[in-house]
């Protein structure tokens, strides 16, 4: 094989690219970059952790009843909730009657995976996009939206705005990850192991990122010097340049195929 064909089949070839993922969920993102590839380096950012207490939510599944909506904005909130479920023997039937919103296709797959039916996903995979998908819906309506303990709260807000009557219930919370501080400081000075790519899929990578790197601004801009920043979607890229790091490759969708073929047709374009 030529390598004009090579690199047409595997654009990604000599690229060394950051996948911040949860341990159990960077598999997808690191297949398809290897697939391409890519060297991928596996440090996670985020650690996922049961919350300090399933009271709430076995309240709100002992009580699925007097709900009219479900909304489910990720696929861990998705195992979360069935692991629950089966905990306290609850059927499958017990959501029939509801109506369930999906974030983005990941999360209507795992739902789907349990067993559930998903009636709608917005077009953006965003927040903002749900409320948009459900304005008009929910009006003297229960919802019940199932997330993790530190959230944004564009979804029960809007949502209440428009008349609904919203309960949020934490399923799990998301933590640093101590044990990855060493590894990402070593990563960054090893000038053969750096990586060209860091990837973030959310806001909690992005704000974990800066703080397993314990630097201040000036000294966090200078370690990252010639490294790119992908981000997944619109809100993880606002956290990033929040936080003073540019965006230098963002997905047209927003999800795990989208942030890969959007860091494909950056290197492309540079070539």
């Amino acid at each position: 094989m030529s390598k004009k064909a090579n690199s047409k089949k595997q654009p990604l070839r000599g690229m060394r690219i950051l996948v911040g993922r949860a341990r159990h969920q960077a598999g997808a993102l690191s297949a398809e970059l290897r697939q391409l590839g890519a060297t991928v380096i596996e440090i996670p950012f985020i650690e996922i952790r049961k919350p300090r207490s399933f009271q709430p939510l076995d309240a709100a599944l002992k009580n699925l009843s007097t709900y009219h909506w479900l909304i489910l904005t990720s696929v861990n909130g998705v195992e979360a909730m069935w692991e629950r479920m089966e905990k306290r023997n609850l059927p499958n039937s017990a959501l029939e009657h509801l109506h369930v919103a999906a974030i983005g296709p990941a999360t209507r797959k795992a739902i789907e995976r349990r067993g559930g039916k998903v009636g709608v996903v917005p077009k953006e995979y965003v927040a903002e996009s749900v409320v948009r998908s459900l304005k008009r819906k929910v009006k003297g309506k229960r919802v019940l939206l199932v997330r993790a303990k530190v959230a944004r709260d564009v979804i029960p807000q809007e949502l209440r705005r428009f008349g609904a009557h919203v309960d949020v219930v934490e399923a799990y919370e998301t933590v640093v990850p101590q044990s990855s501080r060493r590894r990402l400081q070593a990563a960054l000075k090893q000038a053969g192991k750096r990586p060209h790519v860091v990837t973030f899929t959310s806001s909690s990578t992005v704000r974990n990122f800066v703080e397993l790197l314990g630097m201040g601004k000036r000294e966090r801009v200078a370690s990252l010097a010639g490294i790119r920043m992908a981000s997944i979607g619109p809100v993880t890229s606002a956290t990033l340049r929040e936080i003073g790091l540019p965006v230098d490759i963002a997905a047209g969708e927003f999800t795990i195929p989208g942030l890969v073929a959007a860091i494909a047709q950056s290197v492309v374009a540079r070539l």
